[in-house]
């Protein structure tokens, strides 16, 4: 396997559109991490079933996020994209995220080429409501059983914030 950090780069973020790697599937219960020292995809944990991902999850590479791994990204499709591919993603906005008082933030992709639907989602705001609130409840719920309150979704950015977010980790990337 290929270290995507050496190979990819975090793409054209001020024209909204980066590489996105896929760790876990939409639907998955499987927490999938890329392991950066061995440079491959490793089973963290199994969560239960009720705290399946509601959307893909992965990583943006050559990135740091605050809490030292690369920043993370949501990736929306209709079905689930298998771990280990990587897509190029346009940026739709972000998650503005704690885990446990560390930013942990999730910037929100689409595929560049969705002919699904015509590269409709060019916003937060052509997402339903129901999706976003979908997300929101995952992520402020699902390490309940084990640490209650632990994660709080601060609020949502537009793309302008996701690009400043992801620049930041790129240059956390670069110093690091």
């Amino acid at each position: 396997m290929a270290d995507f950090n050496q190979i990819l780069t975090p793409g054209d973020v001020d024209d909204g559109m980066v590489n996105v790697v896929i760790e876990i599937p939409a639907g998955s219960s499987h927490k999938i991490e890329w392991n950066r020292e061995k440079a491959v995809f490793q089973l963290d944990r199994v969560e239960p079933s009720i705290f399946a991902k509601p959307t893909n999850y992965g990583f943006i590479p050559q990135t740091l996020d605050e809490d030292g791994d690369e920043l993370d990204a949501l990736i929306i499709t209709d079905q689930p994209l298998p771990t280990g591919i990587f897509l190029e993603g346009r940026v739709i906005g972000v998650m503005k995220f704690e885990d446990d008082g560390e930013v942990d933030d999730k910037v929100v992709v689409v595929p560049a080429d969705d002919r699904s639907t015509g590269n409709a989602i060019t916003s937060l705001a052509d997402l339903p409501k129901q999706k976003i609130d979908q997300i929101t409840h995952h992520f402020t719920h699902y390490k309940d059983l084990k640490k209650p309150g632990s994660t709080i979704v601060k609020g949502w950015g537009d793309i302008e914030e996701a690009k400043v977010i992801i620049h930041q980790a790129i240059e956390r990337w670069n110093i690091k």
